[in-house]
């Protein structure tokens, strides 16, 4: 009896595999050759899957999003926070307080600068951050969380940048700037946000 291959498990195997190298040679050993070994595949085999390196690395990409997308919208169904305690953590979901999320963030950055100049490709201004962060901030003034004489409009461009800044800094000094840092500054800058 032939082996079954799920082959979307294993486009996100090779996926893994592609963020490993990026995390460990940077986007220079990011080859599809460099990646097939990572994956423990030929390179036909990976052909099989990912006609091209763009296409693997686009995959690669949209996979960190989709990862990060899910358990953000795990932590908004989730009814045993409450509405603040839900809000922040979305928050940090967005911020590398954990091994898992570094090496997104790390890849997430790598990408970014990698398809900047491309005219096809990821296009990391429509990462879905500020967006984000617009919502959220809607929602926490829906339920009569944010204090009256907020300008909205400034608040989200202060997060925004409060996260970016956060996670840069966090890749960039990993031991000053670690989960719990990530986690106390974040909520500080929130509770300038929230009623008590």
């Amino acid at each position: 009896m032939p082996k079954i291959i799920d082959h979307e498990k294993r486009r996100e195997q090779i996926a893994e595999a592609t963020w490993r190298v990026i995390v460990e040679q940077g986007m220079e050993g990011a080859t599809v050759r460099g990646i097939a070994k990572e994956a423990g595949l030929s390179l036909g085999a990976l052909r099989h899957y990912f006609a091209t390196q763009d296409e693997l690395l686009m995959y690669a990409m949209q996979l960190v999003k989709e990862r990060a997308t899910a358990r953000i919208a795990e932590i908004a169904a989730n009814e045993e926070w409450a509405p603040k305690e839900r809000i922040t953590k979305i928050f940090l979901e967005l911020l590398p307080t954990n091994q898992e999320k570094m090496v997104e963030m790390e890849v997430w950055f790598a990408f970014t600068v990698y398809f900047r100049h491309k005219k096809e490709g990821f296009d990391a201004q429509h990462d879905g951050i500020y967006a984000g962060v617009r919502k959220l901030l809607d929602s926490a003034d829906q339920l009569n969380l944010l204090r009256k004489e907020l300008d909205k409009e400034m608040e989200a461009e202060k997060l925004y940048a409060v996260i970016d800044g956060l996670a840069l800094h966090a890749f960039l000094e990993p031991q000053r700037v670690n989960g719990e840092r990530i986690t106390k500054v974040l909520e500080h800058h929130l509770a300038s946000l929230f009623f008590n």
